[in-house]
């Protein structure tokens, strides 16, 4: 049996006064205030990159929490994040998340469990923003279009040399550059035009290389944003 996490008494207390803040923050009367829960699997990459959201939206309306996977089973981040979801629904005090999102890679988990977690996901109302091979792809796609099924250690390659210095995972610089140098809406259409690619061909998520479904919560995200990104 799971242990349950240690009650936090002063980040509840901080969490409320966040809530209360953020009633206070102005946005256009048009767009719908959402609470996001997003849960992201493995190394710091896809965290450090929503964090740098955050500070760009009105305070308290993401969550991010990072979940490390456990063995080659991908259905964990999903489970985590209705496990999550029931949590904050059973809270009298905080509002419920409005829009729950897993961020997870096929990399090399087997083709039955990544589609599993997708659905999965779908059955509990949980939006998956996946991407096959890895979520670097979604960083490739600010400065090329991509359409060959290449191994994920090739993003690597192209972004080091799109960025000007040695791609590393969990360097906050390259998320500063994709948004500087990067173009943001035309990597959301672009990613728009490989998901359009496979569902015409009606292909499994796991078959659907290469293909980042990223764009969707970023899209989401960018009606919030207090600045504008090209």
């Amino acid at each position: 049996m799971a242990k349950k996490a240690k009650f936090d008494f002063n980040s509840f207390v901080q969490e409320l006064k966040d809530t209360a803040i953020s009633k206070s923050v102005d946005l256009d009367s048009k767009i719908e205030r959402r609470y996001y829960l997003i849960v992201c699997e493995g190394e710091k990459t896809e965290p450090i990159y929503f964090e740098y959201f955050q500070k760009r939206l009105p305070k308290n309306i993401i969550k991010t929490i990072e979940v490390k996977g456990e063995g080659d089973n991908t259905i964990n981040i999903i489970k985590k994040c209705i496990e999550l979801n029931e949590e904050r629904k059973q809270n009298k005090i905080l509002p419920n998340y409005d829009r729950v999102w897993a961020v997870f890679d096929k990399d090399d988990f087997p083709d039955k469990n990544f589609n599993g977690a997708v659905f999965l996901a779908n059955e509990n109302n949980i939006l998956t923003a996946y991407s096959n091979q890895s979520f670097e792809l979604w960083y490739v796609l600010h400065f090329q279009y991509l359409l060959s099924c290449i191994d994920r250690k090739d993003y690597i390659n192209i972004l080091t040399d799109q960025i000007g210095f040695k791609y590393e995972k969990n360097d906050e610089k390259v998320v500063k550059i994709l948004f500087e140098k990067g173009k943001v809406r035309q990597a959301i259409k672009w990613a728009k035009e490989l998901d359009e690619y496979h569902i015409k061909n009606n292909t499994s998520p796991s078959k659907s290389c290469p293909l980042t479904k990223v764009y969707e919560l970023v899209e989401e995200l960018l009606e919030y944003c207090k600045i504008d990104i090209k």
